[in-house]
């Protein structure tokens, strides 16, 4: 019994602690994206504007210091983080949507048509990420919207061969064999019969690819890709201030840290999201 008891408090310790962590991780996110949608409207200051010498330390007019040119830091990471979480957003809502439908296609379709899609998707895969940006990116230079096409060109052949087989996983199961035997249209069966029993997969696949999104569009930024300076962007601000990182940290370390608490964050909410899927 006492054997019993232990194992059964450990087990409720252990879904205490991943309680609390999926709390922290949820407020996390809450507050980064608010942050980037928001931040906008709070700044104490213009972005853009010089207002001390360059990289001065944190004072209670500047309470992150000054950037590269003197700009006031926390107004340039208020500002910096609505591309990037746009950005990566759409680029994964874009990628997911032409994904999904051609992952469950191809999987519900014949052995043939289903790999000649796959090694369609093959040929943009070998394709280095950061080379497909930089190609969009001087065809139309100084636009976000070639960023988001780029990103989600990316991360497009991933979300396909997944969705495929998780596809090809359903599709073999009883229920499926019953809804062709009933009669019921292909579209009936990829609703009520595929969607919701790949939902789970989906929703995992998708917060991965969102967080190589947030990664992708910040090196963007990083390599000064689509808006052009002096619009702030949290990849932008890194380079532009790791010269003077002995100096001031805060110029490079504080948009560092919200990317990386942003993806960490939405990686543990979207795994949470689809396990509790699978368990309904």
């Amino acid at each position: 019994m006492n054997g019993i008891d232990t194992a059964e408090t450990g087990a409720a310790v252990t879904v205490t602690r991943s309680r609390h962590a999926l709390t922290a991780a949820g407020t996390a996110a809450a507050v980064v994206v608010l942050a980037a949608l928001l931040g906008p409207l709070v700044a104490p200051a213009s972005p853009t504007a010089q207002v001390g010498l360059p990289f001065d330390v944190p004072s209670a007019a500047h309470p992150l210091g000054t950037d590269a040119v003197g700009r006031d830091v926390l107004s340039r990471l208020l500002h910096g983080g609505r591309a990037v979480v746009l950005l990566a957003a759409g680029a994964t809502l874009l990628a997911s949507v032409v994904g999904v439908t051609l992952g469950v296609l191809s999987g519900l379709a014949g052995r043939r048509p289903g790999e000649f899609v796959v090694r369609v998707v093959d040929v943009v895969a070998v394709i280095p990420g950061l080379l497909v940006l930089l190609v969009l990116a001087a065809g139309f230079p100084g636009s976000d919207t070639a960023i988001l096409v780029g990103v989600g060109l990316v991360s497009l052949p991933f979300s396909v061969r997944v969705m495929r087989s998780a596809t090809r996983q359903v599709a073999v199961r009883g229920f499926v064999d019953a809804a062709r035997a009933r009669g019921d249209s292909r579209w009936r069966i990829v609703r009520h019969d595929i969607l919701p029993n790949v939902t789970g997969t989906m929703l995992a696949e998708a917060g991965i690819r969102f967080s190589a999104a947030v990664h992708l569009t910040a090196t963007a930024g990083f390599l000064g890709l689509g808006a052009g300076t002096p619009t702030a962007n949290w990849g932008r601000m890194v380079n532009e201030n790791t010269a003077g990182i002995a100096l001031t940290v805060w110029p490079v370390l504080a948009p560092a840290l919200l990317l990386v608490t942003f993806t960490v964050s939405v990686n543990l909410l979207a795994d949470d999201l689809a396990a509790r899927w699978a368990d309904r």
